[in-house]
């Protein structure tokens, strides 16, 4: 008998070897996969094939990307190509057209086919046919590319390439690859009564499949029907009457798509009630015999559709031999008498009556399917690769070396999982991340808000923390690495980056299978706890969720954790790996969801590494915030066109960045090299709103991812309105607290769901209904930031609510799984892209390095319960430093400028007559105004100049600006009282100079005329006298002359002050203690003592009760207020000539603002004793200064001083000797040497400061933070017990002591002040000499007779702004004089010249610095005082002073606080020192009492209620801290004894602080390098 196969033979007249080789059927376990396709060479194709294909290729522009050249990445890059809408010009541009409108999920992507060929409607060279496109897309993208293809593909519901051929070689491929991340979801009819669903790659899935094909042309279009079957929104399978559809193939026959019809578990709505795959070839079988026989061996039917049938196509059909029984022939009516000599079964026969539509036609052969279906076997796709080699196919997967080998190295990994359940597979092979990991982040957050210290203190308990989080660490580093991660690491570490993408690929894949299906199954069980109404049952099935959750980034926070807890070479190289990943694409963790936490040095060093491979890496930040599963992941997949994970079976958590590059063409136009976008978990997330501190933890999340955007998309879906009030509340706060730290991100409101053309405009209530809401949350968040000043929304930020408001459609169009993407929805995102991306006035864009400081500032901040008090950032207080830097120069050239106008003011008035000093001092009074007003506009336009350069982040010192412009304006204040003051103490003194000058001209006017008169009488001698003569007729001239005269009349001074003081106190109603006080000398001579009675008395008793009560802060005040005083008294008397009234004026009203600070302390007996302890010293010194004057202008000294020049005038012209070299002498001598004496000192002052600060000694005065440093790096070198106690309780008297100081040091080195002096004296001599030469060549006539006093006259009045010359000394000089201008010039220029050396012999011999520096009028050490010493205000807990900027700043910081028992506070009951820093105290439940809060308990949280303008921020690091710590433990019974205190017991890790680590962490706290 023979067999069937012979039977077959003989019937279709076939020879035995027409018969296919290969028996379906054959176990795939016999069958070798892959290994003959990596071994074989590839077939050399045709010429006139390949010809063919590059020809095309070419046409499209894609011939240098064949084959697989095209990248992912190069798309993805951001560029003019994806931002505009280019017009589709020639058939060139089609391709990216086409798939960058698919990678935005756009469903209109197929309708760029055509270029536009100018109206001509029939010219096909200008037209491609949609399956063309996509074959030439498929064959020059690479593997990655063609996997992201077919997930937009199908999201498109767009037929898939299945088998894609390759015209120039015959060959084909099958896609497994390509379709290995294509997941589907559906319900199949039998759970429909659960409302459960599965869920699986369409690679895995057993889904059946279903073949169309055609034998040659068919005028039944089996595309139409099957789209017509699939009753789907969309077209799947493109047909000839779509766009393009009817243009010829050129290279996609031989094509086979698929797609997939899905049931939702609605029988009115599903086509079939099971998953079925659906197939269709394109082009004749005939000529496609190979994926034919392919397609019938895995298929469960196949549909041939045909209009004829040949003997040779019916051969084909023959040769399927058993697998026959799957065909259904599909024709026309005109077959109807067609013979089936295939002996097919009735119903496998389906003919198209002329009556029968599309629509009842479609219903047959879904009543064929529908029994195919029946009975059929199910075969996955991944099973098929086995089938296509043996048919000579290719598996895309195993054509490539990389893929294969990074698949073996996946699978080895994923045997470690095996069958057990991940938790424990995760405890064993990724512990890193587990309990330790978790303790840390836990501890981490306790070192910030420090609330279960229990018996502790608070610096112990921060101390044990820090000891168990380093335990943790070397834990951590001791666990030996896991073979998993051995062989993860291995495996990424390769140096093939393609091998590396596949692998990376191949994990990701395989995990998120195995993790779906894990949760799929505890989904499951939460329906079981009634969906979560039990609360413990949720939190512990969400546990469990977590614990059965893995994927890659699972490994790669292990690699983290790894890298974070050990360092070792073999690890160092992982930062470069990760760096790697993410430039090629792939997101990165940047918040751990699991633990909550940033593993701040591996993203720091990941980045980083990011930035030494890029060099320049501009950042702008893009992220997104919203409720969970509301499409925020979606939303920006669609945008960018990456791959954040969705629907993976978890949501995201945490935080994931992903870096795409900007095209060069674009970077200068953005302002950025890199977008950075961040995906973010979802607020409100179900499973943890039952927990405690959801809302706090949605709160920090939403904080820190708007303080790392510069632009924030706030993602709303219309039906979860309910929750958008509190997303909204969450990002109002966040965005206010980016204000106050002067970033202010870019916001725009995206509402999904929401549908119509009209949407915008009708919805213009729902928008303004938002701001209302917006601003109402914008108050409660402002009065919980306690920021009052805000009210609306838009004082928070730039918001528009026409253009900041976008209204996208829903996703779907339709019901899924059937549905694709709404083209609305793709069209909306990309709107919403080319607003985001559009050149924005954006601040600078940070780059790498600065993004990782504010992002370690942010997060540290975040941690804490209270952020804007928290946050502390380097590149903030890099920033102020900086400004504040800039700004002392300003305020310095500010200074100088009216410095020196100043003195030249001064001299003027000097210098001018008596009747003119009134209106003179008003026309520089005038002027004064002028040059204070043009300096400060300097000033202003400076800080505006400044704030205009945006490479300096500018942007987060914003909020200082008024600050600063204040301080200008008061600055321009102060100089106007100043000014006014000296010119007024000018005006005083020239009018008493001239009151004594005119009492002295009345004496030397006798005196001159007796010289005239004896001088006459001895020329009448007969004969000529002798000099011993002549001298001893002046003699008794003179004794005669003299004899009688007055001296000048003292004032009472003492009566001056009391006056003041009374007009003072005048308010104050203590007249009748003031008439008391007798001789006001007598004041102040004993220490000034504060009393009981000095206390207010409602709170004397309460201060009496305490140990260290109020009388001991009072007593230091009022010693420091003294002390300052008495430098005040001295640098009056120093600097001034004689008493004037406003100088006790002004002391008073200093002591007024000092008062001011303890005001409410004290009583009104405390502020009279004081101030008549102060004016008593006063009065001495005004006193004595006083008759020091008196002495010196006394009008018998005055002519005593003149004698021997009257002597010698008196002999010259009784001999009539040429006078010009003795009066050039005596007019250089004692007029011009006091004139360049007194400008030398007038001027010196400002050249010290400048040369100060143009020395090497400038950064320690360049700004307050720098100074502090400098100080305090002194202190701890010195290592001196009282200096450290001076510091703290005489701050300001400290400071200026140690500037001074190191003036004088500077002074000292290298002849500093000879050389000043050196340099202003030459100045004032070159001055003088080149006036003097300028009046000699104008005189030209060397024989002139001019008189040598008119030219002094003049040369007085040409200096008369530069030097002062008095009158009454000139004037003497002049006295006989009878020379003329040429001889006493030419005599004058040497004798300047001789000045010149003399009194630079004279500074040469004058050693002594401090008496040099005492003669200053502006004292250098006073200018730089003001320049670094600020506010004075000192922190109300631990003493340190102020760093802010200028005197008028709203808040008051320090960058490092201290133990507040160093500022005497100690422990009410045990009397030890108080050990703790207020910066940790602030941020605990503690409490404290002091003399504010009237010695109530009041909590340290809180502490703003009374120190409202008080910034404590914690410490950056518990190193900060160190260098204080050590000088607690050092000098700790020094501080006790002090202050008859217990000394603090310390924390013993305190003790092993030395003192390099104290300086470095002086060092880190500073920022200084």
């Amino acid at each position: 008998m023979a067999s069937p196969d012979k039977e077959l033979l003989q019937h279709s007249k076939l020879k035995e070897e027409d018969l296919p080789h290969q028996r379906p059927g054959v176990p795939p376990a016999v069958r070798p996969r892959c290994k003959k396709e990596i071994a074989a060479p590839p077939a050399v194709p045709p010429r006139r094939k390949r010809g063919h294909l590059l020809s095309f290729l070419s046409k499209l522009g894609l011939l240098e990307l064949y084959p697989n050249k095209l990248t992912l990445s190069s798309l993805l890059e951001i560029s003019n190509g994806t931002m505009l809408e280019k017009e589709v010009e020639s058939l060139k541009d089609v391709p990216l057209a086409f798939i960058r409108k698919l990678l935005m999920i756009n469903t209109k992507c197929r309708n760029h086919t055509t270029a536009d060929s100018g109206g001509n409607d029939d010219d096909e060279e200008e037209e491609v046919n949609p399956l063309d496109l996509v074959t030439a897309l498929y064959l020059c993208a690479d593997s990655f590319l063609q996997q992201e293809m077919s997930i937009k593909m199908s999201m498109c519901q767009f037929a898939v390439p299945f088998l894609l051929p390759c015209p120039d070689n015959n060959q084909c491929t099958l896609m497994v690859w390509a379709l290995r991340n294509i997941y589907k979801e559906w319900r199949p009819h039998d759970l429909m009564h659960n409302k459960n669903h599965l869920e699986d790659s369409v690679v895995h899935a057993p889904i059946p499949l279903l073949t169309f094909v055609r034998l040659k042309d068919c005028r039944l279009s089996k595309s139409q029907f099957i789209n017509h079957i699939l009753s789907s929104p969309q077209q799947s399978f493109t047909h000839r009457d779509m766009d393009g559809g009817n243009v010829p193939k050129k290279i996609a026959n031989g094509l086979v798509e698929i797609v997939w019809c899905l049931p939702c578990g609605q029988s009115n709505i599903d086509v079939f009630p099971e998953p079925v795959a659906i197939a269709n070839m394109r082009g004749d079988i005939l000529s496609k015999e190979t994926q034919f026989s392919f397609l019938m061996q895995v298929s469960t039917a196949v549909f041939v559709f045909f209009d004829t049938m040949t003997q040779e196509e019916e051969r084909l059909l023959v040769l399927q031999g058993p697998l026959k029984s799957k065909l259904f022939l599909v024709m026309n009516s005109e077959m109807e008498g067609y013979v089936d000599t295939l002996k097919l079964q009735e119903n496998h026969v389906l003919i198209r009556k002329r009556n029968l539509n599309m629509a009842k036609f479609s219903k047959q052969i879904i009543g064929a399917i529908t029994t195919a279906l029946e009975a059929c076997k199910k075969i996955n796709i991944e099973e098929m690769s086995d089938i296509a080699h043996d048919l000579g196919i290719s598996v895309d997967e195993c054509k490539n070396k990389a893929s294969q080998s990074a698949k073996i190295a996946a699978d080895n990994i994923m045997k470690g999982i095996g069958v057990r359940p991940i938790a424990d597979y995760k405890k064993k092979q990724l512990p890193l991340q587990g309990e330790y990991f978790k303790k840390i982040a836990e501890i981490e957050m306790e070192e910030c808000r420090l609330q279960n210290a229990g018996d502790l203190s608070l610096e112990e308990y921060k101390a044990q923390l820090h000891g168990e989080k380093c335990t943790l660490r070397k834990k951590q580093g001791s666990i030996r690495t896991a073979q998993a991660m051995g062989q993860f690491i291995q495996a990424l570490s390769t140096t093939n980056k393609q091998q590396r993408t596949f692998f990376f690929k191949w994990m990701s894949l395989k995990l998120d299978r195995k993790s779906r299906f894990h949760l799929t199954e505890l989904r499951k069980k939460i329906k079981e706890t009634g969906q979560g109404k039990d609360n413990i049952s949720t939190v512990e099935i969400d546990q469990q969720l977590l614990d059965n959750s893995l994927g890659i980034e699972h490994y790669m926070r292990e690699m983290g954790q790894m890298y974070e807890s050990r360092q070792s070479d073999n690890r160092r190289h992982l930062p470069s790996v990760a760096a790697e990943l993410l430039l090629d694409g792939y997101p990165m963790e940047l918040l751990d969801g699991d633990a909550s936490i940033i593993p701040e040095k591996w993203v720091t060093d990941v980045l980083m590494e990011v930035h030494r491979k890029v060099g320049s890496s501009r950042l702008l930040v893009m992220s997104v915030l919203g409720v969970q599963s509301t499409g925020k992941s979606t939303l920006l997949n669609t945008m960018f066109g990456v791959q954040f994970p969705v629907s993976s079976g978890r949501c995201t958590r945490g935080a994931y960045m992903l870096f795409l590059s900007v095209g060069q063409e674009l970077r200068e136009e953005l302002k950025c090299d890199f977008v950075l976008l961040i995906d973010t978990e979802g607020l409100k997330a179900p499973e943890l709103v039952n927990l405690d501190r959801s809302y706090e933890h949605d709160n920090q999340l939403a904080t820190l991812v708007i303080g790392l955007s510069d632009v924030t998309i706030i993602n709303i879906a219309m039906e979860n309105s309910s929750e958008m009030k509190d997303v909204l509340q969450i990002a109002v706060h966040a965005f206010l607290r980016m204000k106050q730290l002067g970033k202010k991100p870019v916001c725009h409101f995206v509402h999904q769901n929401v549908s119509g053309v009209s949407a915008h405009s009708k919805l213009m209530t729902d928008r303004k209904h938002l701001l209302d809401q917006l601003n109402e949350m914008t108050k409660i968040a402002a009065g919980m930031e306690n920021q009052s000043e805000i009210k609306e929304f838009t004082d928070v930020l730039d918001y528009d609510v026409e253009m900041n408001n976008w209204y996208i459609p829903g996703l779907w169009h339709g019901t899924p799984p059937m549905a694709p993407v709404n083209s609305g929805y793709s069209e909306a995102v990309h709107e919403l892209k080319r607003s985001l991306l559009k050149p924005m006035n954006t601040e600078h864009l940070s780059e790498i390095p600065d993004f990782l400081i504010w992002m370690n500032s942010l997060w540290n901040a975040v941690k804490h319960e209270h952020f804007i008090f928290s946050f502390r950032n380097t590149l903030v207080a890099y920033a102020y430093d900086s400004l504040c830097k800039e700004f002392s120069g300003w305020e310095w050239s500010c200074r100088k400028c009216i410095y020196s106008w100043l003195n030249n003011a001064e001299t003027q008035i000097s210098n001018t007559d008596i009747s003119r000093v009134q209106s003179l001092s008003g026309d520089l009074e005038l002027d004064a105004f002028k040059v204070i007003a043009d300096q400060t506009s300097k000033m202003n336009n400076n800080l505006n100049e400044y704030y205009k350069c945006r490479d300096r982040h500018v942007n987060l010192v914003e909020r200082y600006r008024v600050e600063f412009q204040i301080n200008i304006k008061r600055l321009g204040q102060e100089m106007t009282t100043f000014v006014n003051n000296k010119l007024q103490s000018a005006v005083c003194l020239k009018l008493d100079m001239e009151r004594v000058e005119n009492i002295q001209k009345q004496h030397t006017d006798v005196i001159e005329k007796k010289v005239s008169e004896l001088l006459k009488t001895c020329k009448e001698h007969k004969t000529e006298l002798s000099d011993s003569d002549l001298e001893e007729a002046f003699k008794k001239m003179w004794t005669d002359a003299t004899r009688g005269i007055s001296p000048l009349k003292e004032r009472d001074i003492c009566s001056c002050v009391m006056k003041q003081l009374r007009s003072n106190l005048a308010h104050r109603n203590v007249q009748k203690e003031l008439s008391k006080i007798g001789d006001l000398t007598r004041c102040g001579l004993e220490d000034f003592e504060v009393k009981m009675t000095y206390i207010a008395s409602k709170r004397r008793m309460k201060y009496a009760l305490k140990g260290r009560n109020i009388i001991s802060d009072i007593q230091d005040f009022a010693e420091n207020i003294i002390h300052r005083c008495e430098e005040c008294i001295e640098d009056i008397v120093r600097a001034s000539k004689d008493f004037q009234d406003h100088y006790s004026k002004e002391l008073l009203e200093k002591i007024d603002v000092d008062l001011k600070t303890i005001a409410k302390k004290t009583n009104t007996t405390f502020e009279t004793d004081l101030k008549v302890h102060i004016c008593g010293i006063a009065a001495r010194r005004f006193l004595e200064m006083h008759r020091n004057f008196l002495s010196d202008k006394n009008p018998q000294n005055h002519l005593e001083r003149s004698k021997n020049q009257y002597l010698s005038d008196f002999i010259d012209s009784y001999r009539e000797k040429d006078q010009c070299l003795r009066k050039a002498q005596a007019f250089t001598q004692l007029c011009i040497k006091p004139a360049v004496t007194e400008y030398i000192n007038k001027s010196l002052g400002i050249e010290i400061v400048d040369g100060i600060l143009s020395s090497s000694h400038s950064a320690q005065y360049s700004s307050r933070s720098y100074f502090q440093y400098t100080m305090l790096a002194e202190l701890l070198e010195k290592d001196d017990f009282s200096s450290f106690l001076s510091y703290i309780f005489k701050y300001k008297s400290f400071v200026k002591k140690w500037i001074y100081n190191q003036v004088v040091e500077w002074l000292s080195k290298d002849m500093g002040l000879l050389k000043l002096k050196g340099q202003v004296l030459k100045a004032i001599i070159e001055k003088i000499t080149e006036t003097t030469e300028v009046f000699r060549s104008e005189i030209g006539d060397p024989n002139d007779t001019g008189k040598a006093t008119v030219f002094v006259e003049k040369l007085c009045r040409s200096l008369s702004k530069e030097i002062s010359l008095p009158k009454s000394t000139v004037r003497g000089v002049l006295f006989q004089m009878s020379c003329r201008r040429t001889p006493f010039i030419d005599s004058l220029l040497p004798s300047l010249d001789d000045l010149k050396k003399q009194l630079f012999k004279e500074f040469a011999e004058l050693t002594d610095i401090e008496d040099a520096l005492s003669t200053l009028r502006i004292k250098p050490q006073n200018v730089i005082f003001k320049r670094v010493f600020g506010c004075g205000k000192r922190c109300p807990f631990c003493k340190i002073p102020c760093e802010a900027g200028g005197k008028d700043h709203a808040q008051h910081y320090a960058t490092v606080h201290r133990p507040q028992g160093l500022a005497g506070y100690m422990y009410e009951k045990a009397m030890t020192l108080d050990e703790q820093l207020c910066t940790t105290c602030v941020y605990s439940d503690g409490r404290f009492q002091n003399h504010e809060t009237n010695y109530e308990y009041h909590p340290f949280k809180k502490y703003h209620v009374y120190y409202p303008d008080w910034n404590i921020a914690p410490d950056p690091s518990i190193q900060a801290s160190d260098y204080w710590k050590y000088v607690m433990v050092k000098y700790n019974d020094n501080f006790a004894d002090n202050y008859d205190a217990k000394p603090a017991v310390c924390p013993e890790e305190w003790h092993s602080i030395t003192k390099e680590q104290a300086l470095e962490g002086l060092k880190s706290a500073f920022n200084v390098k």
